[in-house]
């Protein structure tokens, strides 16, 4: 995919988005010169929105988040609503998304569910300490995309009242997505049959210090057990600052390295199976059905899919191409209670989850929300198994957004 520089250099040129950003990244493409681009446009026409907002995707591509963010509030600052056209033009169903400020991990990555659809999106930013607006774009669905994160939860708890009695349909309510936070979900999810997800607890510096000194057990912290834990800083995600700890010792040395007034804390799973190697799958609930997104197999128990080595290994893309095949007369099917138990308990229409099968068979849940990136950017030639696969999902989604808008039984 190229873009022209020409046109990308034109003062209010179309956005181009987080989607075709994101896809020339994951391809290793240089997005330095892009980005110069970008920025030379934004100085040169100040209230030239969409320039800011791209700029600012390539920063957090790039791994500038601190200046990303600031980028994005001056484009949110210039405009709050952006406009990603339809590609195809028939039938055609246009998607309000409600979004907030953040990186890109704080909202449902939607620009991949309907990339190369018929779908418009109208993409929305609010923010908690702003008025809303009285009129928004006209639509034919809403998502609120906005995930849960302490930052959020005052956006979310706003929009609580502000979507109660929406004049269109809505996906995802702000008060089920409040829930999907490491401790809400631990507690929506308790007592399910075949479900195994560890208590998680949120504690503050002086609590951990406690445990670390001896003055304080951790089965004093923990209700359903001691060491090892998973100890993660509030608001990390994708493994930051993630570890397992043994011991109080390994505690306290962890304290000293990293920094955060809050953390979560949860009972360690040893999920390995049979030949010591770990697996966890991406799954999404629309409406409740299951479909699989990835399956990672690692020798580490912390699995991200861009580290397990798949594409190092041919083996364990063969295993992930029969798990994807199988999946719906397999997986699917030894979890149907516990996945639908999921579902009435969470009450979202959109809903991801990482997974893993437990030895006994139970379900073990790492945590499920609304922002995971769900997305067909692999490279056909080395994953040809998941166009197929991802295709389900888009169909899925997009068969959601038509029964919402009424245009199906």
């Amino acid at each position: 995919m190229t873009f022209d520089a020409s046109i990308i250099g034109q003062h209010n040129a179309p956005l181009i988005g987080v989607a075709p950003l994101m896809r020339r990244a994951f391809a290793g493409e240089d997005l330095a010169p892009l980005g110069q681009v970008l920025l030379e446009r934004a100085q040169a026409y100040p209230n030239d929105a969409h320039a800011y907002m791209d700029f600012s995707t390539v920063l957090q591509l790039t791994g500038n988040r601190d200046d990303a963010l600031a980028v994005q509030a001056e484009a949110i600052m210039l405009q709050p609503h952006y406009t990603i056209p339809a590609v195809q033009p028939e039938p055609g169903l246009t998607l309000l998304v409600l979004m907030g400020p953040g990186d890109l991990m704080s909202n449902t990555p939607v620009e991949f569910l309907v990339e190369n659809s018929d779908v418009t999106l109208e993409l929305l930013y609010l923010r908690a300490d702003e008025d809303f607006p009285e009129e928004v774009p006209d639509h034919d669905v809403m998502l609120v995309a906005v995930a849960e994160s302490e930052a959020n939860q005052p956006l979310l708890e706003r929009l609580i009242e502000y979507t109660s009695d929406w004049p269109r349909p809505v996906i995802n309510r702000p008060e089920q997505l409040r829930a999907t936070s490491r401790d809400g979900l631990s507690a929506a999810l308790r007592g399910l049959a075949g479900v195994e997800m560890p208590v998680s607890v949120r504690t503050g510096l002086s609590t951990l210090n406690a445990i670390a000194a001896g003055t304080q057990t951790i089965e004093s912290l923990l209700p359903d057990g001691g060491f090892p834990v998973i100890v993660r800083p509030l608001g990390s995600h994708a493994g930051t600052n993630l570890q397992k700890i043994d011991t109080p010792a390994a505690l306290g040395k962890y304290l000293q390295e990293v920094a955060g007034p809050q953390f979560y804390v949860s009972r360690f799973v040893d999920y390995r199976g049979a030949d010591g190697m770990f697996r966890k799958y991406r799954v999404v609930l629309i409406e409740g059905k299951p479909y699989i997104c990835h399956y990672a197999i690692s020798q580490n128990w912390m699995i991200h899919y861009l580290n397990a080595g798949m594409t190092e290994s041919a083996d364990k893309r063969a295993e992930e191409a029969a798990e994807m095949a199988r999946f719906d007369q397999g997986f699917a099917v030894r979890h149907q209670a516990a996945l639908q138990a999921i579902n009435e308990r969470m009450g979202l229409q959109y809903l991801g989850i990482d997974c893993a099968e437990m030895p006994n068979g139970d379900l073990l849940i790492f945590e499920a929300d609304n922002a995971m990136i769900v997305h067909a950017m692999d490279p056909e030639d080395m994953f040809p198994y998941k166009a197929p696969a991802m295709r389900k999902v888009f169909t899925a989604f997009r068969a959601l957004l038509e029964r919402k808008a009424g245009r199906s039984a």
